[in-house]
Formats: C-alpha cells, sequence, structure tokens
C-alpha cells in the first residue's frame, strides 16, 4: 500500500537533483486558498524557527518514461501556494541581479530549478537547447493551471512563452501571487529594521531558506486507491500528543511530587473548561496569548538571569512549551492558580460564560468579525478593570473600537495579521501607566494610527468583498441589517442548525455559478454570452449583488423574478426576497436586476458602511 514515507524539506520535495513532476489531477477541486491560508502559511514559517513543519502531502506514484510523475492527492492547496510565493521570491531577486554575488547567482538559479525542470533537448543541426518545463501542473479547473504557467512564463522561470490569460487579474491565482509579494515586500522591510546591515537581497534570501527548509511528511502510494484509503484512515484516526497535552503531563506530573496531583488536574480541567473545551485552537490560543498579555509580570522572578523576557521574548507554537516548562517548574501552583483566574475571564471574552454584562453583545460581535487577536488586551482589561478604573460602559467602548478596527483590517489586510500580535503588546504596556477614558483614548489612537485609509477601506468595499473575505462580507451585511431590526421585525441572522452552519447564508443576485443560466444572460448581458461571463467575474461578489437569506439553496440558478417572489409549498412563507429584511427593501422594488442597479446598490452600502466603521 505505503510505497515510502518520510520527513522532507520543501527544498528536498523539490530538488534541484531529481527530475520529477507534481501534477494535480484534473479531478481535484480548484485552488481554494485565500487571505486566511495564505497569512498563515506565510506567518508560520517566518515568525518561528528554520524546519518549521507544515503537515503531510500524500501523492500517486505513477512513473513514466521521462521521468516520475506524482499525483497530488492531498496536499495541492499547500504545494500551490508555496511555489507560487516562491516564485514571487525569484521574481523579487531577478530584480536585484546587479546586486547579486556568484554565490547568489548559483542560489538564484537553484531556485529556479526547484520550480521547473531542466532538460537539454537536441536540436535538428546537432545542438542542444535548455528547456524549463513545469515542476508542479495544476488542475484545470477555473484555469487554475492557465494561470498559473502564464505566472511561471512572465518571470521567466520556464521556456515556452505563455500569453495573458482574459480576466487573469481576478482569479485567485493571480491574487494568490499579489498577496505573497505584497507580505514579502512587508517582511523585507521588518527583517532590515531589526538589522541595519541587512540587505533586500540579504532579507529575500533568508526567506528563502526559511521556505525552503520547512518540512513535510510525504508519503507515496502505488494507487489512487490506496491513496484515498489512507486518506480516510489519517483523518479518522487520534492526533498526535499536542504542546497543551505535554503541559499538562509537565504540570501533573510536578504537582505529583507535592501530593497535589488531583487538584491540579480538576484545576486543569476547569481552565479548559472555560476557555472552550472541546476547541483545541482556542485553548491554545489562550495560553499563548496569557503570556504575551502578562509577559512582564511573568518575568519579574527571574530578573536575577540578565535576561529581560528569560521565558522567552513570545509565545508561539513553537515555543510555547518551552515557555510553560520553565514556569512550571519554577511555582507550579502560583501559575496554575493565576492561569485558573484568566481562565474565567477569558471565559466572559469568548462568549462561554454564562454571566451576562453590558458589553457582551459586543463581544459577540467581535469574535464574529474574527477579532480574536485582541483577545490578549481584553484579557489584561478584564483582569486589571478595577486597578485601571474602568467601568463596563469603558470596556463596551473599548470592544465596539476594536470591532472597527477589525471590519477595516480584515477587509483591507492592514496591519498585517503578523503583527497583530506585538501590536496588542505594545498597546498594554502603554495603558499601564493610564486610567478610565484615557485608556479609552489611548486604544482608539493607536488603532486608528495603523489602520487603512478611509480610501483604502472604500476601494476594498468597492471590490469582490465575497470572494476576498466572505466571512467579512457576511459581518458587514448582517451589521446593517441590525440597525433596522426591531421586536417586532426580527430575524437572528446569526442562528445556526444542528450541523452548526449559519441558516442565514449570503446569496448572490446575479448567480455566482460560471454556468449563467440563459435568462440571466439576457438580462444583464442582452444576450451576450461572453460579456456575461465578464460581468459575472467582475461585479458578481461585489456588496450590491448580496444579501442574505434563510433559504439559499431554494434559490439558486433561479431567474430574478423567481428570486424575488419565491414562496414555501403552502404559501404562507416567503422564501424569497420579499421576506421583510432591510437588505432586500431596495431589490424588491425591481422588475430587472442589471450592472446598473448592482453598481447603484453598492454605492449606497458603501455609503452606510463607511459611516458605520469611521474612525
Amino acid at each position: 500500500m505505503i510505497k515510502t514515507v518520510g520527513q522532507t524539506t520543501i527544498a528536498d520535495i523539490f530538488s534541484i537533483n531529481s527530475d520529477r513532476v507534481y501534477r494535480i489531477p484534473k479531478y481535484q477541486r480548484e485552488y481554494t486558498w485565500g487571505v486566511n491560508e495564505w497569512n498563515a502559511l506565510f506567518n508560520d514559517v517566518t515568525e518561528n524557527d528554520f524546519g518549521y513543519f507544515l503537515g503531510s502531502y500524500i501523492c500517486v506514484n505513477g512513473g513514466s518514461l521521462s521521468g516520475t510523475i506524482l499525483e497530488v492527492i492531498d496536499g495541492q492547496q499547500r504545494f500551490t501556494s508555496i511555489t507560487l510565493l516562491l516564485t514571487a521570491l525569484y521574481e523579487k531577486l531577478v530584480s536585484h541581479r546587479s546586486d547579486l554575488d556568484d554565490d547568489d547567482l548559483t542560489d538564484l538559479a537553484n531556485l529556479k530549478n526547484e520550480l521547473a525542470n531542466k532538460k537539454q533537448k537536441f536540436t535538428a543541426n546537432g545542438g542542444k537547447n535548455t528547456e524549463f518545463t513545469q515542476r508542479l501542473v495544476l488542475q484545470k479547473q477555473n484555469l487554475n493551471d492557465e494561470d498559473y504557467a502564464f505566472i511561471l512564463s512572465d518571470v521567466g522561470i520556464i521556456t515556452l512563452k505563455k500569453n495573458k490569460p482574459a480576466n487573469f487579474g481576478n482569479r485567485r491565482i493571480a491574487k494568490a501571487y499579489r498577496h505573497f509579494c505584497k507580505l514579502i515586500d512587508e517582511e523585507v522591510l521588518e527583517l532590515k529594521q531589526d538589522n541595519f546591515h541587512m540587505s533586500d537581497v540579504g532579507a529575500l534570501f533568508q526567506i528563502v531558506r526559511k521556505f525552503e527548509s520547512a518540512v513535510l511528511v510525504g508519503i507515496e502510494v502505488d494507487t489512487n486507491k490506496d491513496a484515498y484509503m489512507l486518506f480516510e484512515s489519517l483523518n479518522h484516526r487520534g492526533v498526535p500528543l499536542s504542546a497543551l497535552d505535554l503541559i499538562k503531563n509537565t504540570l501533573i506530573a510536578q504537582a505529583e511530587a507535592s501530593l497535589n496531583a488531583d487538584n491540579a488536574y480538576e484545576q486543569w480541567k476547569q481552565i479548559l473548561s472555560d476557555v472552550g473545551q472541546d476547541d483545541y485552537a482556542v485553548q491554545e490560543r489562550f495560553f499563548r496569548q496569557y503570556y504575551n498579555a502578562f509577559r512582564d509580570e511573568l518575568n519579574k522572578p527571574y530578573t536575577s538571569s540578565g535576561k529581560m523576557y528569560y521565558l522567552g521574548y513570545l509565545a508561539t507554537r513553537t515555543t510555547l512549551l518551552d515557555i510553560y516548562e520553565k514556569m512550571i517548574k519554577s511555582n507550579y501552583s502560583t501559575l496554575l492558580n493565576d492561569i485558573t483566574e484568566k481562565a474565567k475571564k477569558y471565559s466572559i471574552i469568548v462568549n462561554n460564560s454564562e454571566d451576562e454584562y453590558s458589553y457582551t453583545s459586543a463581544l459577540q460581535n467581535l469574535e464574529r468579525i474574527s477579532g480574536a487577536p485582541s483577545y490578549m488586551l481584553l484579557l489584561y482589561i478584564l483582569s486589571n478593570q478595577k486597578e485601571l478604573a474602568l467601568t463596563d460602559d469603558n470596556v463596551n467602548s473599548v470592544i465596539t473600537i476594536l470591532i472597527t478596527f477589525f471590519v477595516r483590517r480584515n477587509l483591507t489586510d492592514v496591519p498585517n495579521t503578523r503583527k497583530l500580535t506585538q501590536l496588542f503588546i505594545d498597546i498594554i504596556a502603554a495603558l499601564r501607566k493610564k486610567q478610565g477614558e484615557d485608556i479609552v483614548a489611548l486604544i482608539h489612537s493607536e488603532l486608528r494610527a495603523v489602520s487603512a485609509t478611509d480610501a483604502m477601506f472604500e476601494e476594498k468595499l468597492r471590490g469582490p468583498i465575497y470572494e476576498e473575505n466572505p466571512e467579512a462580507a457576511r459581518f458587514v451585511l448582517c451589521s446593517i441589517e441590525s440597525q433596522h431590526q426591531t421586536r417586532e421585525i426580527y430575524s437572528d441572522l446569526w442562528s445556526r442548525d444542528s450541523s452548526n452552519k449559519y441558516i442565514w447564508t449570503i446569496e448572490h443576485i446575479f448567480p455566482e455559478g460560471e454556468n449563467i443560466p440563459q435568462e440571466w444572460i439576457d438580462m444583464i448581458a442582452a444576450g451576450d454570452k461572453e460579456k456575461a461571463k465578464k460581468l459575472r467575474i467582475e461585479y458578481v461578489h461585489t456588496l450590491g449583488n448580496l444579501t442574505v437569506t434563510g433559504y439559499n439553496q431554494n434559490l439558486s440558478n433561479m431567474s430574478f423574478e423567481q428570486k424575488r417572489d419565491r414562496k414555501s409549498k403552502d404559501k404562507s412563507k416567503e422564501m424569497g426576497y420579499r421576506n421583510g429584511l432591510y437588505l432586500n427593501s431596495d431589490v424588491v422594488i425591481n422588475e430587472t436586476w442589471t450592472i446598473g442597479k448592482i453598481k447603484n446598490r453598492t454605492d449606497k452600502l458603501v455609503k452606510i458602511l463607511l459611516d458605520m466603521y469611521k474612525w
């Protein structure tokens, strides 16, 4: 069943000494990663030590006469993202070619050979030509491979020249490439700020080495059947010990020496229950944020070491275990009691507490807009609320400011995700010297200073907001609707079904699917199919074409009239746009749905949101 299995680096997977080709099968889904996944990949590798573990991949080894062709059954999203990122690094290094020495030029050539196979071809007159071909071949869906090949061709990695595909810039491959270019530029600036003597070339090669050293476990099998059996097995079996498991084991072992293991274990269970018993990601985030929020206080007992942060500068996934092992072995009892108290505050922040506060509703909205990076700030504030002379109204004001910040940040990616931890650590350091309203003003000032401009925010609101960030799109639509809900006319747009999925979901008025129904082609583009395709790409994911409905699957590709007037079988329920929502009030008055109406509705909704989330 399993042909080979082993731990290997990115540099080895795409080894310059191998002619392997990785091919995504045609039947695989298209490339789906977005901003959140791109940021997570980049930040995880650049913020941690060399050799960061990126997971596993599964390939079917079906060798060929011209070299080994591996079909990627699991891991295509990472392979695609990593090679796009390395391509962006290659392009930036080429732009500095005049600054490269001989060793740099060799490294640059090696990077090219990781992304393309180098082959010698004989010409008719007996000469030789060097040809570079794709090492990774993507699936055909949504022009993934065509877009990918164009990028490789455009930066000079593959030999065969590719024309720029129509609407290239609007698709995900192009967006991923542009985003990685932006992340690289930001990382280069940070590396140079931290090291005054580092050049652009040095910074770029440091990023290259970080990604080349990243590790995956590769599994090769003989057949597709073996691959899918293995895939199912890996995804349904237990997971290995986590960092928190190891921290718990260290804690209980230390407590056992004091004959206090049972009490320590009960406290540990209570901590996990408070922060989210069934969600490991939330639990791990709490332990990281606890240290990062209180690192000055937690490091005070170790001042004699001569280091300001003896325990660790920052708690990350890779440093978490080391930091907590040091604290546990120093004084596990004091640490455990403090974490227990802080976990009770965290339960309020993550809406896991039975207690209601005047700011509970605001906390729910902060969670909905993915404001979790700010929880360390709120943990510090709630834990020291009395000492900081903050009222509940002050806390509510802080949360409201955070919501504005994250609406703007999550749509513009400014500031970058990787800067958020340090941002909130710096704010905590600054507010220690202030009290009451001055703290609220400081937080407002600090967040506004690093937030996107109004022009950038508006640009993103007018763009394909759903495609770039569906969660944020849903949030801003629901936030508009919530302003117009009353006790008499109320729908809980955040309710979930038995599968924990939202009942009310985003609905595209002009259908988002590539196969545009004929009635929509006639309405949108006067029967011109190609024009309709172009208009779909440009406008289908914009605000003016979006609403929310509890019956999305029932509307699907229906005509506009059917979507607008749809009723339940017994005619007792409005299943279409006549459902009483404010968001649909300017939709149901129309007999047709056109690009002009999408633009006008976008203008209206953007104006509302600019006012709702202004500084």
